[in-house]
């Protein structure tokens, strides 16, 4: 915690509270509101968390007005220029870029861990096949737990850290086997001789049957889709693992709910509305009457994948995103798919209608992300999975540096209680 050198004043009811203001290294400054209830008798109401800091972190920084996400100080678009996610993870796991032998050290960690336990593939016979992806993932992710017993000491460092490289090199395999059974194919074993985006592209859609050559442009394309997503400071899911986290919970179990609260559609499905919405519209020709939709302040119709809930500006991510669309599109030679025509249309008009332009409702990274996956033949029931596995070293680290916090407690929000007063018991016979 920075020293406080400066104060606020709250007053009410004839009392006055002081309460220290902290400068952090980047953005506004917060008020310490700790001691309100014991020494004021009263709570703050905030729902959502909006203007709350739940907890101090060095992980990730966002600043939604310039359009600017940081991982660990560092820039995303020259992450995504120059790094891989792997090495993004290792950043955002420890802190600093790795050396050479740190990242190949890292790198050989997570590669040897990828195979899961042999039992786990009965595990998935239990679901129906046309549960879910996301269904099975938040399941078998939290039934780790019964096959990892080695790693389940919340305060043994080793054992946390074992944890960490197994939940970052099985996630892939868990969520490509989700995607195997859901098609009623086999499913199809890691491989390490392929790096951790061609890995998961080869369980996906590789069959026993023909040898299958993962091409490296849309390997890259998957790399940065993961990087992109690795992390995004104190969101919904980031959040319900810090929560659960703060009991006790293992490491699993957290992950595990992390997963279940990204499924929610205002959260991490948000790439899967948008490719729905494109479907919806259906042909180019129908594009000026959902413009028309979404300008009018009467129609309940909304354009998915543009604009930000927190960058009020361009989201970073999306320019970025945008460049390895162009490029798996151009790859993969994809021009009579109606539905990837609408976007490239869509995503014209909104980079040039002054009414997007105005309201700053540019492609966001949902947008770019949802296209690649499609171009590249994933349903979208697999969207929110790969974002799932993609945002699990960020959910690692958070997790950790929540552990590791001096005065870290057990998350416990309180409420403005609007409920009836002290009744007393009524008998059945008499009500």
């Amino acid at each position: 915690m920075p020293e406080s050198n400066r104060t606020a004043t709250l007053t009410f009811d004839n009392k006055s509270i002081e309460m220290p203001i902290y400068s952090p290294s980047v953005g506004p400054d917060v008020i310490d509101i700790r001691k309100l209830y014991a020494q004021g008798d009263v709570f703050t109401f905030d729902p959502g968390f909006t203007s709350t800091a739940a907890c101090e972190s060095s992980i990730t920084y966002i600043d939604g007005d310039k359009g600017e996400l940081l991982y660990r100080g560092y820039p995303i678009e020259q992450l995504a220029e120059k790094s891989t996610y792997l090495e993004s993870c290792f950043l955002l796991l420890y802190g600093e870029l790795p050396t050479t032998t740190q990242l190949r050290d890292f790198v050989h960690r997570v590669t040897r861990h990828t195979m899961v336990h042999e039992q786990m593939h009965y595990f998935f016979r239990g679901f129906r096949r046309d549960a879910h992806p996301m269904a099975t993932l938040v399941g078998v992710v939290g039934a780790m737990s019964a096959f990892y017993h080695d790693s389940l000491d919340i305060n043994d460092p080793w054992q946390r850290e074992v944890a960490a490289i197994r939940l970052i090199a099985k996630l892939p395999t868990l969520a490509a086997m989700a995607y195997k059974y859901s098609l009623g194919q086999p499913f199809v074993y890691p491989r390490n001789d392929l790096d951790y985006a061609s890995n998961f592209l080869h369980m996906c859609f590789s069959v026993p049957a023909e040898p299958y050559q993962v091409n490296p442009v849309l390997a890259k394309a998957m790399d940065r889709i993961f990087l992109l997503h690795a992390d995004h400071e104190q969101n919904a899911s980031t959040s319900t693992v810090r929560l659960a986290g703060s009991s006790g919970a293992n490491p699993f179990a957290c992950i595990a709910a992390g997963i279940a609260c990204l499924w929610g559609p205002a959260h991490g499905g948000a790439n899967q509305a948008c490719l729905e919405m494109l479907r919806e519209i259906g042909t180019v020709d129908r594009i000026p009457e959902y413009i028309a939709r979404a300008k009018d302040k009467n129609d309940s119709f909304r354009l998915m994948g543009f604009g930000h809930r927190v960058y009020k500006n361009f989201d970073p991510r999306a320019k970025v995103m945008k460049e390895s669309a162009d490029e798996v599109l151009d790859l993969l030679g994809i021009h009579n798919n109606e539905t990837l025509k609408v976007a490239k249309e869509l995503e014209r008009i909104a980079l040039e209608d002054p009414y997007f332009i105005e309201k700053k409702l540019y492609p966001n990274v949902d947008f770019y992300s949802g296209i690649i996956l499609e171009a590249m033949g994933f349903p979208t029931s697999m969207f929110t999975p790969i974002f799932a596995l993609s945002r699990t070293v960020g959910w690692i680290s958070q997790w950790k540096e929540m552990l590791g916090e001096k005065d870290q407690k057990i998350g416990r929000p309180r409420q403005l209680y609007v409920g009836p007063t002290k009744r007393d018991y009524t008998d059945i016979a008499g009500r």
